[in-house]
């Protein structure tokens, strides 16, 4: 193999598919990266056999070829060099890489490309195409309430459904559960039911760049894997196996007090209150509150006996009685972090109850929080 690429594309590429490397791992290759031509293009993969991750750069290609090459040593070489083009080259015989940029020059050691574990190849032609802007704010706005506890792999994932010509997604660590639904054009007659891992979503609005060109979805039948793949990028994820709780089930229907604030008003909020809450049990107050004839206004409470107490003034709109509610103050910041609309709404029945936060005037994402007990 001989190839000749420019020091940014190479140094981005391998940005993009660092992420799959395995940090601990009995196969040595499973710690290196796959350089291989494909089709006029430098092709770079790796891999933790849990979430594989390739993406395409152009080259100039001189000889075909393929080798594996460590990960970490490579990613730092490449990252030093000046910017200019780089040329590799692979000594089939003694498996070393041999990179040459300006006047610098250095030989990796590596391991036959026949070593590294195949990459499915997806059938296009039968994903599902999906907008790329959509489906990476569907995934921010999801992602972040997943479970982060091993002990319990279901709520590592996210819960994706598509039917009906919607996909929708889903996830909970058990004190909070976050749910997007949109609609969708592409899906045909398709209905798919599957966990996807929290951090391989994650990963997929990441490599899938900001483009036109549509993300493709490919669910190979019996395989237990999903598959995203761009022009520019691909990912493939391993579902995980198990039963996804019903947290339909626990969303109320309708609601007794209905509270409207200014989103950015209640986030910086939550901000200053978590500073002191953050140092005690992360407990916040919210103590909701409306004069005669007059407008709603919103108490936000913490204390710590270390750091001390903190009480901050919300204004807000308020249908329905007044109340007095507790949260974890972490979870309702990471909300309100990734709600983009002039306004949110909280909506309460108890102080007891599920509550609600979801966009003004947009149902197409709802948030669902579970209280604190304050004594």
């Amino acid at each position: 193999m001989k190839v000749t690429v420019t020091q940014q594309q190479l140094s981005h590429g391998l940005s993009l598919v660092s992420k799959a490397i395995a940090p601990r791992s009995t196969l040595p290759v499973l710690a290196n990266v796959l350089l291989a031509t494909d089709e006029g293009r430098l092709r770079l993969s790796a891999t933790n056999l849990e979430m594989g991750i390739t993406c395409w750069i152009g080259a100039k290609i001189e000889e075909e070829g393929a080798i594996t090459v460590p990960s970490r040593t490579f990613v730092d070489l490449v990252s030093a060099l000046p910017s200019e083009d780089v040329t590799i080259n692979v000594e089939d015989k003694k498996q070393t890489l041999n990179i040459h940029c300006g006047k610098n020059h250095t030989d990796i050691n590596g391991i036959d490309a026949q070593e590294f574990p195949p990459i499915p190849m997806p059938e296009l032609e039968e994903g599902i195409k999906l907008n790329i802007s959509d489906f990476k704010e569907m995934i921010h706005q999801v992602t972040f309430a997943a479970s982060t506890d091993e002990a319990r792999p279901a709520l590592q994932g996210v819960l994706l459904e598509i039917k009906d010509g919607s996909i929708s997604m889903a996830a909970t660590d058990g004190f909070r559960i976050s749910v997007r639904k949109v609609e969708m054009d592409g899906a045909g007659n398709q209905t798919h039911k599957m966990i996807i891992p929290a951090r391989a979503l994650s990963e997929v609005a990441r490599v899938a760049g900001s483009g036109d060109e549509p993300l493709v979805m490919v669910v190979p039948p019996g395989r237990g894997q999903v598959i995203f793949h761009t022009e520019e990028a691909e990912l493939v994820s391993q579902l995980i196996d198990g039963n996804y709780p019903d947290y339909q089930a626990i969303m109320p229907n309708n609601y007794k007090t209905m509270i409207t604030f200014s989103t950015p008003a209640f986030l910086k909020a939550c901000r200053q209150a978590e500073i002191i809450a953050r140092e005690g049990s992360n407990v916040v107050v919210l103590n909701v509150m409306q004069e005669d004839g007059g407008p709603a206004r919103v108490e936000l409470s913490a204390q710590s006996e270390e750091t001390g107490q903190s009480e901050i003034v919300v204004d807000a709109s308020l249908t329905g009685p007044e109340l007095q509610i507790a949260f974890n103050v972490r979870y309702l910041r990471e909300v309100l972090d990734i709600i983009q609309t002039p306004n949110v709404v909280l909506e309460v029945n108890a102080k007891n109850t599920p509550a609600m936060i979801c966009p003004a005037g947009d149902n197409s994402f709802q948030h669902i929080i579970m209280p604190m007990h304050v004594s």
